[in-house]
């Protein structure tokens, strides 16, 4: 992640949040289609909403990315619509498997989420850190 600061308007700023999602019941994301595919979509929803995400990693049962944000933007309402849209999509190509896991249909993702600010500690330092997960 470089250092450079993003401009709109009468704005400069550079915002970076460490974002952390658990899938719900602590499910293992099955495959590496599923995590691929989840990996996929959350670029996708960044892009489209002129996020950045720079690195982003899976584990077993948990998601890791920094994304850079606008100063309009709340964490809140960012993790929402990456739960929201990846959970549909997955239930729209995966239900037949997922129905087998949850017992609730449109769930994939636990209630909470862990967010960090990345401001003390060096963005390579976060990027090696998520690149050494999974």
């Amino acid at each position: 992640m470089d250092n450079k600061y993003s401009r709109h308007n009468r704005r400069k700023y550079s915002l970076k949040v460490h974002i952390l999602l658990v899938t719900k019941y602590r499910k293992q994301l099955p495959g590496s289609n599923i995590a691929d595919d989840v990996k996929q979509k959350i670029f996708d929803i960044c892009k489209s909403h002129n996020r950045e995400i720079i690195v982003m990693e899976t584990d077993k049962d948990h998601i890791y990315f920094p994304v850079s944000y606008d100063t309009t933007d709340k964490i809140c309402d960012i993790v929402k619509t990456i739960k929201q849209e990846t959970t549909h999509c997955l239930w729209v190509k995966y239900n037949s498997f997922l129905s087998k896991q949850y017992w609730k249909k449109h769930i994939f993702w636990s209630d909470g989420y862990f967010a960090c600010s990345i401001g003390e500690v060096s963005s390579s330092t976060i990027q090696k850190y998520i690149e050494s997960q999974g």
